[in-house]
């Protein structure tokens, strides 16, 4: 799946959230103002569900916020780079500065996998993950994941 068919220009800002919860709270809030169907309330507490089971940071200032919802048919993507890093439980207890999260439709588990699996191999490629965070703008952001 390419990753443009999830991931619109919208979905990637470059923010300060401040804290894990604020950062769930403005992926929720971009999700939903791209996708009317979506409830901004029903994504935070899908990405709050998963982070309950353990965080998705997965090291290296990386973390990949997913959940699934019932009443959606198409996977939604989001990405954020922070311009100050933030506390996120990461396996390696280092700060986050670069998200990915993955909202899928319920019943999609393997594309699911696939997806986050596709994203952690780009995001692990030490050039993309410089590239990310000397991006000056989201332009430049949704460029370099999407390229």
């Amino acid at each position: 799946m390419e990753l443009s068919t999830i991931l619109r220009p919208e979905c990637t800002t470059c923010a300060t959230p401040g804290s894990k919860k604020k950062v769930l709270e403005l992926i929720s809030d971009l999700a939903a103002a791209q996708y009317p169907n979506l409830s901004s309330q029903a994504i935070f507490e899908s990405l709050l569900a998963r982070e309950r089971m353990g965080s998705t940071g997965i090291g290296n200032g990386i973390a990949i916020p997913h959940g699934r919802l019932p009443d959606i048919d198409t996977p939604v993507a989001v990405l954020i780079k922070c311009e100050e890093a933030i506390a996120f439980d990461a396996i390696d207890n280092q700060p986050v500065d670069i998200l990915f999260a993955l909202i899928v439709p319920a019943d999609q588990c393997q594309q699911h996998l696939s997806t986050l699996s596709a994203m952690a191999e780009k995001l692990s490629d030490k050039q993309v993950l410089k590239q990310l965070r000397k991006a000056a703008d989201e332009q430049e952001l949704y460029q370099v994941i999407t390229a």
